[in-house]
């Protein structure tokens, strides 16, 4: 396989670049390591941190150990860092840039094997724009719910295909607009995800309360402007978070209750 480089939505690519580009497009089976230096380590979009950071603060009281499963460089840490005693970043590259500081577990996502972390260890799972680039979502959901404490809460936030641009795009191109062939999307993003598929798989992995952000900013269809700020929901918002919990009476927790 050809040395991997970084490719991120928006970056300008020269021709070596195209090049590299189309042969892993034409690639069956692109290894989870190769889609993760396609994302180039990180999310473009402010808004999703938001939804994440508004999240977690309502709590209203400070998380002990919050788990960033497919962290990146880790840009979360100084926005989470008053909310949480501990801060456990999960990828399969340490990205460059990644804090010296913070601690680092290498997990490949598309591998059989757990994150090695043990069981319940977490106040919080977040994962921020990760899911789309998995082979399973159920197994990495049912994953990020095996690390949550009962009562633990987990914040996921993927792009919305029922946004008006991802709509437009399927209509006027046959796919999702975050799933084309484009540097930054397929093959970095190759599973979709409807809302309902969220809460379906939350449910299935036992997890309960959930319900769906929004973020609230979008752009409009084929254009680079984005809708005003009035415009919110759904229709409007590039992304969405599911929110939910692990149940108090998880079988872990449900032990601990006996003994």
């Amino acid at each position: 396989m050809p040395a991997a480089r970084e490719f991120g939505p928006g970056r300008q690519l020269n021709a070596s670049d195209q090049a590299q580009l189309k042969s892993w497009q034409l690639q069956p089976g692109l290894k989870a390591i190769e889609r993760a230096r396609l994302s180039a380590g990180s999310s473009n979009s402010s808004a999703v941190y938001r939804m994440v950071v508004d999240a977690i603060a309502e709590r209203r009281d400070r998380t002990g150990t919050l788990i960033d499963v497919g962290c990146g460089r880790a840009a979360l840490v100084p926005m989470v860092s008053r909310f949480c005693d501990r801060y456990v970043g999960v990828d399969i590259v340490r990205y460059e840039g990644f804090p010296e500081s913070a601690e680092f577990v290498s997990a490949d996502f598309d591998e059989s094997r757990p994150i090695g972390l043990p069981d319940e260890i977490a106040d919080t799972v977040v994962s921020i724009e990760t899911i789309e680039h998995v082979e399973n979502p159920r197994a990495f959901m049912r994953e990020l719910a095996r690390l949550a404490k009962p009562d633990g809460l987990l914040l996921v936030t993927t792009p919305n295909q029922l946004s008006w641009l991802s709509l437009a795009t399927l209509l006027v191109k046959g796919q999702f607009n975050q799933f084309q062939e484009a540097p930054g999307l397929y093959p970095a993003h190759i599973t979709s995800l409807l809302e309902i598929d969220l809460i379906r798989i939350a449910r299935e992995c036992g997890l309960v309360g959930a319900k769906i952000v929004y973020s609230n900013q979008g752009r409009l269809p084929f254009t680079g402007m984005h809708w005003p700020a009035v415009f919110r929901g759904r229709r409007f918002s590039d992304n969405l978070m599911l929110v939910a919990r692990k149940s108090p009476m998880s079988r872990h927790g449900a032990l601990a209750e006996r003994q």
